[in-house]
């Protein structure tokens, strides 16, 4: 069983920025694409950002320019810094691991709350 173990969720006023972290098992952090998705009440969960092994990213439209997905090798975890939050940026972020194949595996962390609020 594979666990992705996020952190960094919590409750920030609106322009306010937080940092959310996802520490994945060596073995699969180097193959599989590392990202993150959100899911607000009432909606379908949507990507976030996405980060392949070889540096490539892909941002959600409404985050572009506000957010920015990094990784460090060294220690498995992957980043998602979210500057300029606003209202309608909260939701539950989840971490997510897919390995490209047909059909692809996913893996999912336990999600973490972000609420942007004044």
């Amino acid at each position: 069983q594979v666990q992705l173990v996020e952190s960094g969720g919590g409750l920030v006023q609106p322009g306010g920025s937080l940092r959310l972290s996802c520490a994945a098992p060596r073995s699969i952090f180097s193959i599989y694409v590392m990202g993150w998705y959100r899911q607000a009440p009432g909606k379908p969960r949507e990507l976030v950002a996405a980060l392949t092994s070889d540096g490539s990213t892909n941002y959600g439209d409404s985050v572009k320019g506000r957010f920015t997905i990094s990784r460090d090798n060294a220690r498995t975890t992957v980043y998602l810094q979210m500057n300029t939050l606003k209202p309608e940026d909260t939701a539950v972020y989840y971490c997510n691991a897919r390995r490209l194949m047909v059909p692809p595996v996913d893996y999912w962390g336990q999600g973490t709350q972000v609420t942007v609020s004044s």
